[in-house]
C-alpha cells in the first residue's frame, strides 16, 4: 500500500511518501524530531490538519483532506507508555480490546495471543504489580486483540530500562515472525531495527530519505547510516549446531560458517546477526594463527572515503549479503585494495550479536 502524507505545523513540515508491505515489520527510523511520531499519528488519523493518501485492507483511511475518524479505523496503537487502566486486572485490560470487535469479525484469537506474549501467569495482576516490560506486553496484547488491519508502535521500548527491554524483545521478535498484518514500528534505536524490522524507512527533517530492506539501507554508501561511527551490517542465516563446551553457536550465512556467542536456538532456526564495521578487519590471506574465530571469503564491492579523516569504508560481498569494514587509508594502501578484489573478512565471534 502507498502511504502519502503532508502536514505543516509552525516551522515544521512533514512531507512523506513510502510503500507499506501487506505484512511484516516496517521501521520508521531517524533522529529525534525528524517527524517519525507525526507520521505515525497521521496514519492513525490523529492529525486533523494532515492531507494525503492511505488505503488499508481495501478501505480508504485518507484521501486528500478527507480523513476516516480514528475510531472507525481497524488499527492497534501501542504508545511509549503502556497506558493501561490501573483499576483493571491484566485480563480485563485485554478484554477491553477484545470486546471492541464483534465476535463474527474477530481474526485474532484470545488464547494464542495470550500464549504468544507470555501473559498466562499475569492475568490476575494489576498494572502496578507488573514490570515495565510486562506492562508493554499487555499493551501489545490489547492492541492485537482488536483484530487490527494495521498495528502501529511508537517507540514502545523508549521508556524501559535495559533489563525490561531484554525481557520484551523476544516477544516482539515472535510478532515479527508470526503476525499476519503490517506493523509500523517507530524507533531511534538501530539495535531494535536490526532485530525486528524487514523494511526500513529512513527519515530526516520531515522527509523520507530512502526505503528498502533493512540490510540494504544500512549498507548504502549514499545514505548516512553506513557512515555513522556505530555503522553495522545485517546478516541472515540459520543455526547449524551448538558447541556446549565452548558456549558457542555455529551459524551458516550464504554457505559460510560463522561462530557466535551461544544463542540457545535449535538447529535450523533462522537468525539475524549484526556486525559492526569497526569489528571487521581485512586480510589478503586466510588467518591461521589468530584468536579471531571467523575468516570469511568475501569480495570487495566498493570503497569510499569515510567522514573520519584517514579512514576508508569498505563494502564486502558475502554471497548475496554484505558486510561493512572501516579501515585506515594506510591499511588500504598497504594491502593495495581495489574494487573486485577477493579477500578475507576477519570477525571476532564475541563481536557478532
Amino acid at each position: 500500500m502507498n502511504v502519502i502524507f503532508d502536514l505543516r505545523r509552525g516551522s515544521f513540515a512533514l512531507k512523506a511518501e513510502f510503500d507499506l508491505p501487506d505484512r511484516g515489520v516496517t521501521a520508521i527510523f531517524g533522529r529525534s524530531g525528524c517527524g517519525k511520531t507525526s507520521l505515525l499519528r497521521c496514519m492513525a488519523g490523529l492529525e486533523p490538519e494532515a492531507s494525503g493518501q492511505l488505503q488499508v485492507a481495501g478501505q480508504a483511511w485518507q484521501r486528500g483532506a478527507w480523513s476516516l475518524p480514528t475510531h472507525e479505523r481497524a488499527l492497534g496503537y501501542v504508545f511509549q507508555e503502556a497506558s493501561l487502566f490501573p483499576h483493571l486486572t491484566v485480563e480485563r485490560n485485554l478484554r477491553y480490546g477484545w470486546r471492541r470487535v464483534a465476535p463474527g469479525k474477530r481474526r485474532v484469537e484470545w488464547q494464542p495471543t495470550i500464549e504468544l506474549l507470555g501473559l498466562e501467569g499475569l492475568l490476575d495482576r494489576y498494572p502496578a504489580q507488573l514490570s515495565g516490560g510486562q506492562r508493554q506486553r499487555v499493551a501489545v496484547g490489547r492492541a492485537l486483540l482488536t483484530s487490527p488491519d494495521l498495528l502501529l508502535m511508537d517507540e514502545p521500548l523508549a521508556s524501559l530500562d535495559s533489563d525490561s527491554k531484554a525481557e520484551i524483545l523476544p516477544y516482539l521478535e515472535k510478532l515479527h515472525r508470526d503476525l499476519a498484518v503490517p506493523l509500523v514500528y517507530v524507533s531511534h534505536s538501530q539495535d531494535e531495527v536490526l532485530r525486528l524490522a524487514d523494511q526500513l524507512v529512513l527519515m530526516d527533517d520531515g522527509q523520507v530519505q530512502t526505503q528498502g530492506p533493512v540490510a540494504d539501507v544500512l549498507t548504502r554508501l549514499d545514505m548516512p547510516l553506513a557512515h555513522q561511527q556505530g555503522a553495522k551490517a545485517l546478516l541472515e542465516g540459520a543455526v547449524v549446531r551448538q558447541d556446549e563446551a565452548d558456549h558457542l553457536t555455529e551459524v551458516i550465512c550464504d554457505g559460510q560458517s560463522i561462530w557466535v556467542s551461544q544463542l540457545n536456538q535449535p538447529p535450523g532456526t533462522p537468525v539475524r546477526l549484526s556486525v559492526a564495521a569497526r569489528d571487521v578487519t581485512i586480510s589478503r590471506a586466510p588467518a591461521t594463527d589468530s584468536s579471531v574465530l571467523n575468516c570469511l571469503a568475501v569480495q570487495i564491492d566498493a570503497l569510499e572515503a569515510d567522514p573520519q579523516p584517514g579512514h576508508v569504508l569498505v563494502v564486502l560481498r558475502l554471497g548475496a549479503q554484505v558486510l561493512l569494514s572501516r579501515i585506515t587509508e594506510r591499511s588500504r594502501r598497504q594491502l593495495a585494495l581495489t574494487r573486485g578484489d577477493c579477500v578475507y573478512a576477519l570477525v571476532k565471534g564475541v563481536a557478532v550479536h
